[in-house]
């Protein structure tokens, strides 16, 4: 099992690679009022996972940067994931507002409305 989800996750990420989206172009003005938009998020995530793939796909669609940390490989992120977060599962996107309150969303579908949202918010594109 292991190995089909290795090779299933290699042939995923270059699909991801061969059919990457384009982003959106930006003014330097309205890209830096994104960057501070979402300067308090970040992303949980496994390299090869699909719903992870998805995520990192509209980020790019929509010119997000987000900070990446990756809860396989990294044993400390995982362990935060869980102490912090509640539960291994990912994407969870990690959400710190100027209050410092935190929450965190599991779902893809839930991140990329999230997301939208927040450039929504700027009124953006």
């Amino acid at each position: 099992m292991k190995l089909i989800r290795f090779i299933v996750g290699r042939i995923l990420l270059l699909l991801d690679f061969l059919t990457r989206p384009s982003p959106v172009i930006r003014s330097r003005k309205d890209q830096d009022s994104v960057d501070a938009a979402v300067s308090g998020l970040s992303l949980y995530q496994f390299k090869a996972c699909p719903f992870c793939i998805k995520v990192r796909r509209h980020m790019t669609r929509r010119s997000i940067q987000i900070e990446l940390k990756d809860a396989k490989t990294d044993l400390a992120i995982k362990e935060e994931l869980v102490r912090e977060g509640g539960k291994h599962k990912v994407p969870c996107l990690r959400i710190e507002d100027n209050n410092k309150d935190v929450r965190w969303l599991y779902s893809s579908d839930e991140i990329c409305r999230f997301l939208d949202a927040k450039l929504d918010q700027l009124k953006v594109g």
